[in-house]
């Protein structure tokens, strides 16, 4: 068994919605079916008793060795406590080759398992040993390193529920919640409306301070230290036990509390110093440690906090009793978990000393042995929820304090006797402002009622009603797609808003192309997402990016399919027949929002009967409104878009929504290209699924023309010297007949056409191509791709002759190397009257060259030159 190929779907894929490890699995003969591995599986259940049952797939029902592997790779994530479910295992067209698709919340905890799994059943085929055990280990390791931790996973769970969609923007706790201008950021539990200055002034323990003061907050008498003798000296004005700590410390970091000599405040010193810039000393505040925590302008939790600490048994020494503690599976070495473990450090072990115990005392029974002076949780203490005792002036001067320091999400420490007097009626105090406080004491309290802080979180950047997504169309299908999301884009544009737009061309932002190459992939998707200028996102969606990782958004409003067809990458990834590439392309359907639209072609058999998995309504569009899945989707008041008296009807509920006459849609040519017919009408279903303004929808009709600007390589036309010249970027059988019916429709007196192939298309279908164009065209200049996408040398150009031979009408064939000398030879050849089809490859390059010739010499200077006869050699872009 061999694992030939691994990719992570983070998005909605082909398989399901959810995010997973997808694998090739190659076997042997014997390994395709179990039943051949006499006492594999009761070896591979006995390294791993709860791999849970496994199900068969394929006609013969068989078990292979690649669903152990997949059942493996589930069972061991969910051994390791990872909330995953779905796994799919399916047998390729080719011998005894599976892919596997396993469920994972975290990807790289996905791809271990996946190691593992492999792992385990090489270990189960040779009767050899699996530690199962360090397994589970690596894997809950990993997960606890890489997942979110309480405060930020609280955050994004409650996004989840209210369908914000999020995003990950780095290892850390870094997160985008929302799309494009709607989005809003947090790190850990600091929002991006959180200045640095709010930021710096929370950790300057001084300055906030003097402005909490300043806002009738109640805080501790004290001042900024020099050295150990300057702390003395403040210590002596304070008149009382004082507390010792750094200046712009944090998590509870080198405090010391209760002071009360001078040995202990020269140690307690020494400790702040070594956690911060400087040290304060401030008045010991006698009472309970609480936590306030504050969002926006409300109170919204409160905890008790108590030091960590040890009950004697009279049996076990301190060292002993830490470790039961510590082995309460609530507590973790980091913040990941709800409770920190307890450390016995210096700090432990002086505050021991100070009670006269060390590690190996044995407290009595009964006896509370404090571990540490300070109660916060990273450093092992416990919290009791007292969120309903908080009185309301107490709660009050908690918001004042967020409020004065513009802190948006606060932990307000407080030290005083109880929550439910105010400060001033037990002389307690404020004593810190803390931005980006943890929040697992309130999400999960040792003690009392768990609070919705990440709910209060989520509830404070997005009001009711609000859910940060952005209108956002997927494009997908074989032919139409690039003109389809650049013409939807403009009429977003036309009703001011700001697109963001992928395609094959590059990345667009409010018209400006910010990206260049293929981008119609999820990288390019999510990067338009992650823009905050773009208020609405049209996305081309091709099959690469969807087989290679899923698509880069949980749902969409609107899906466009323009249609299905047979040319579109067959053979490649194991999409081998028009049906395995429809289920693919029919994702975005299958994802569109349940209020949502998908918009799909009713002339295409496969395209209609996507709707059957759409989850919100349909639109259909065809150019024949009696066509049957036309009139029952009609019959029954639902919209549809179609051609009748030369104009665009859009019809609901019986009724017409919407008349435009082609004569005012430019992409079309007052009605005489029928692709690009079909692309406006699917647009303009779109556009009315956005519930976009109508004027502003034939405004933008009108103004959009199939040029090198709007829509570069899409059937744009030019006049060169009488002639008709046209650059199109067609590259599979249904494009090209379709541009061949649109040829045909203009009048000519002579059809000449330049043209390549694509190398990673199947023989037959370039053959088929230029077949096709033999058939419409009188002469043809055959020319070499830039790049040959894993075609030796020729290939193409023998597999574009050989489908030439079998045209009926093509009398001049030409072969030329290089795309720019092959348009220069069809520029010098064409006469008034002709028509000469380039279809390009370098698209960019091949239009800028073209636009040059246009500008540049004579046609009579053009064609000498061409032919050699003034013997400069001819102009040919590199």
């Amino acid at each position: 068994m061999e694992i030939s190929r691994i990719r992570a779907l983070r998005g909605p894929n082909l398989w399901s919605r959810r995010t997973a490890i997808e694998a090739v699995i190659r076997c042997d003969g014997a390994e395709c079916a179990l039943s051949a591995l006499p006492d594999f599986e009761d070896r591979l259940r006995a390294r791993f008793p709860n791999i849970g049952p496994m199900r068969p797939t394929g006609h013969r029902g068989e078990l292979s060795l690649a669903h152990a592997l997949a059942y493996a790779a589930l069972g061991l994530q969910v051994q390791a406590g990872c909330p995953v479910t779905f796994v799919r295992v399916t047998q390729t067209v080719e011998r005894c080759v599976f892919q596997i698709a396993v469920e994972y919340s975290e990807e790289e905890v996905g791809r271990l398992a996946v190691e593992l799994a492999e792992r385990l059943c090489h270990a189960a085929l040779a009767d050899a040993p699996f530690d199962l055990a360090d397994a589970l280990a690596q894997l809950r390791a990993l997960d606890e390193d890489v997942r979110f931790g309480p405060s930020t996973g609280a955050i994004a769970h409650a996004a989840a529920a209210r369908g914000i969609p999020f995003r990950r923007l780095t290892q850390g706790s870094l997160v985008q919640f929302g799309w494009g201008s709607k989005q809003r950021r947090i790190q850990a539990a600091e929002v991006d409306r959180t200045g640095a200055i709010a930021e710096a002034i929370a950790q300057d323990k001084q300055l906030t301070k003097r402005l909490l003061e300043a806002a009738g907050v109640p805080v501790p008498q004290g001042r900024p230290v020099t050295d150990a003798e300057d702390a003395w000296a403040a210590m002596q004005e304070i008149g009382a036990a004082v507390v010792v700590k750094p200046l712009d410390g944090n998590q509870g970091k080198g405090v010391t509390v209760n002071v009360t000599a001078r040995t202990q405040l020269d140690a307690a010193f020494a400790v702040a110093a070594k956690y911060g810039s400087a040290v304060i000393v401030e008045r010991f505040v006698p009472g309970h440690d609480f936590r306030l925590l504050v969002v926006g302008d409300r109170l919204v939790a409160a905890a008790r906090r108590d030091p960590p600490h040890v009950i004697g048994d009279g049996a076990r020494n301190v060292r002993q009793l830490v470790d039961a503690v510590n082995s309460d599976p609530r507590r973790g070495a980091g913040h990941a978990t709800s409770l920190t473990r307890i450390r016995l450090d210096d700090v432990s072990l002086a505050c021991l000393a100070a009670q006269g115990f060390t590690a190996e005392s044995v407290p009595p029974r009964g006896m509370r042995v404090v571990l540490r002076n300070n109660a916060n949780l990273s450093t092992g203490g416990a919290a009791t929820d007292v969120t309903d005792d908080v009185h309301p002036e107490l709660a009050a001067h908690a918001v004042a304090a967020a409020r004065m320091i513009g802190i948006d999400i606060a932990g307000i420490d407080i030290v005083c006797e109880t929550m439910q007097k105010p400060l001033e009626d037990q002389a307690g105090a404020v004593v810190e402002v803390n931005a980006a406080p943890g929040l697992r004491m309130h999400l999960a309290p040792s003690f009392g009622k768990s609070r919705a802080v990440g709910e209060a979180v989520i509830a404070d950047m997005f009001p009711a009603g609000e859910n940060g997504r952005i209108p956002l169309v997927a494009v997908t299908g074989t032919n139409g797609k690039t003109t389809t999301v650049r013409l939807i884009a403009h009429l977003l544009e036309s009703s001011g808003l700001r697109a963001g737009m992928t395609c094959t061309d590059g990345v667009y932002v409010g018209g400006r192309r910010i990206d260049t190459g293929d981008c119609s992939g999820p990288k390019s998707a999510r990067n338009v997402l992650m823009h905050p200028d773009v208020d609405a996102a049209v996305f081309e969606t091709a099959r690469g990016g969807l087989l290679r990782e899923g698509l880069a958004f949980d749902r969409c409003q609107v899906a466009v399919v323009t249609n299905i067809g047979e040319g579109d990458h067959l053979g490649l990834n194991y999409i081998t027949t028009v049906d395995d590439l429809a289920v693919l392309k029919r994702v975005i359907v299958s994802n569109v929002a349940p209020d949502g639209m998908a918009v799909l072609n009713a002339a295409d058999p496969i395209v209609a009967k996507m709707a059957e998995n759409c989850p919100g309504a349909v639109t259909y569009f065809a150019v024949d409104r009696h066509h049957p899945v036309m009139a029952t989707h009609n019959a029954q008041g639902k919209r549809v878009v179609y051609i009748e008296g030369q104009s665009i009807v859009c019809v609901e509920g019986g009724k017409i929504a919407q008349r435009i006459p082609l004569g005012n849609v430019a992409l079309t040519r007052k009605g005489t290209i029928p692709f690009q017919v079909d692309n406006a009408m699917a647009s303009v279903a779109a556009a009315w699924a956005l519930n976009l303004d109508w004027a502003a929808i034939r405004a933008g009709l009108q103004s959009f023309a199939s040029d090198t600007e709007t829509a570069p390589g899409r059937f744009n036309v030019f006049s060169y010297r009488g002639a008709t010249l046209i650059a199109d970027y067609g590259h599979n059988p249904d494009a090209i007949l379709a541009l061949t019916r649109a040829v045909e429709a203009m009048p000519a007196r002579r059809r000449m056409i330049v043209i390549s192939g694509a190398g990673d298309r199947r023989d037959e279908d370039i053959r088929r191509q230029s077949e096709i164009f033999g058939d419409a065209f009188d002469e043809v200049i055959l020319y070499q791709d830039q790049c040959q996408r894993g075609r030796a040398d020729g290939e193409v150009l023998t597999l574009l002759r050989d489908g030439l031979a079998r045209a009926k009408r093509a009398t001049a064939i030409e072969e030329i190397r290089g795309e720019f000398l092959a348009i220069d030879t069809a520029l010098a050849r064409v006469r008034p009257g002709d028509l000469c089809l380039i279809l390009i490859d370098q698209v960019d390059e091949a239009l800028a060259h073209i636009a040059r010739r246009l500008a540049e010499v004579p046609l009579d200077r053009l064609t000498r030159i061409t032919q050699g006869e003034t013997g400069e050699a001819p102009k040919v872009a590199a």
